[in-house]
């Protein structure tokens, strides 16, 4: 069964229990729970076309509203969520009652194997839904321990590599509202940006995000930051949602989150399948990524997602990146060689990195530990 993403409402706390219970060994990323139905409905309704979930949850034990009334207006958003139905029993007239009103499947305590079965039906159902185009793609970021650390041209390299392995469509995004540099690094004319999208959630859909990305690579979109003279453009909670509808449209999600965390870019942290911590053997940068990392560890961030790179590693050193990995607390999973001069020279042209070169290959394999992809030889360049 492919991910699937899902809302929860749910008041009854047996009901609660077995659920999250249930869920805890399916592939299902839970985009929010709530204990009732909103006295809001439009602000609902429009939060459910932000995220966009496959299915909503609904404790159907003691609703407020009428059950019909209530799981028509959810499904009345674009992506028509399915509903699945909890109730504490398997009373048939409730049953009944439930796929009269709507409902796509009903389910009561103890779930197990019912609900797996459940959910799997619902992800095949939006896999064969004809015209379906909710990709559901998984989300990795880059951000740097400090300034310098080379967040930017790592997630840009990587975004690149994803594409030119035609492995799907990919989102190279800039979330770097201090001093974002993708649109620069990539040559990218667009006029839009992020704040864009950010600014019009309303109006958010498919159409109206291909009129604000750079198309100009094959098989990569690029969403760039607004200028660092406009503050205040957007609200840190806006972000959230820009990165759950991109995640709708696109195989893989790269971002730069710039460096160090921000008001910006801790709310999008759930949506973040691997985040990427880029340091070097500077003692500064080593400092500031120890200080991130208990950061993210202590609000809750699973450490299996978070990973530990080593920008610009010299061929020899005093320190072991194993002693490294210990003082910071986090194994490094990859090292990118230092070849600065190169760098120097790839941008003084207007060109990123050769991917026959030493850097080049280096970005593969990150690229091809990130995707789960086997690494593979290629003679190609990233631009002609």
């Amino acid at each position: 069964m492919r991910q699937i993403c899902a809302g929860i409402i749910i008041a009854t706390r047996e009901l609660e229990e077995a659920l999250l219970t249930g869920l805890q060994d399916l592939p299902v990323r839970v985009l929010f729970e709530i204990s009732e139905l909103p006295d809001d409905w439009p602000a609902f309704l429009e939060r459910l076309e932000r995220m966009r979930p496959d299915v909503v949850i609904l404790d159907i034990t003691s609703l407020r509203e009428p059950m019909e009334q209530v799981i028509q207006r959810i499904r009345s958003t674009k992506t028509q969520p399915a509903v699945l139905a909890l109730h504490k029993n398997k009373d048939p007239e409730v049953i009944l009652a439930a796929f009269r009103a709507g409902a796509s499947e009903f389910l009561f305590p103890p779930f197990g194997q019912a609900l797996k079965d459940a959910l799997e039906r619902v992800a095949k159902a939006k896999e064969t839904t004809t015209g379906a185009r909710h990709r559901n793609g998984k989300v990795f970021a880059f951000v740097s321990a400090k300034g310098g650390c080379g967040a930017t041209t790592i997630a840009s390299h990587v975004a690149l590599e994803l594409a030119s392995r035609r492995c799907g469509k990919v989102l190279l995004a800039d979330l770097d509202l201090e001093s974002g540099l993708i649109g620069f690094l990539l040559k990218s004319n667009s006029s839009y940006s992020i704040a864009d999208a950010a600014r019009n959630l309303q109006q958010l859909d498919e159409s109206y995000w291909r009129s604000l990305v750079f198309s100009g690579i094959q098989d990569i979109d690029i969403l760039t930051a607004p200028p660092p003279a406009a503050p205040g453009l957007i609200s840190p909670d806006q972000m959230e949602p820009v990165v759950a509808f991109a995640r709708t449209l696109y195989d893989w999600v790269i971002l730069d989150l710039g460096r160090n965390l921000t008001s910006y870019t801790l709310p999008v942290l759930g949506q973040i399948d691997g985040l990427y911590l880029v340091t070097t053997y500077e003692i500064p940068a080593l400092h500031q990524a120890k200080g991130i990392i208990q950061t993210l560890l202590h609000a809750g961030y699973s450490q299996d997602r978070l990973h530990l790179l080593m920008n610009r590693s010299p061929k020899h050193s005093e320190v072991t990146l194993d002693e490294i990995g210990e003082m910071l607390g986090l194994p490094i999973t990859e090292t990118i060689p230092d070849d600065y001069t190169a760098l120097q020279e790839a941008c003084a042209e207007g060109r990123l990195q050769n991917p026959e070169s030493l850097l080049g290959r280096s970005f593969a394999r990150l690229a091809a530990h990130m995707a789960g992809l086997e690494e593979k030889k290629r003679k190609i360049f990233l631009f002609g």
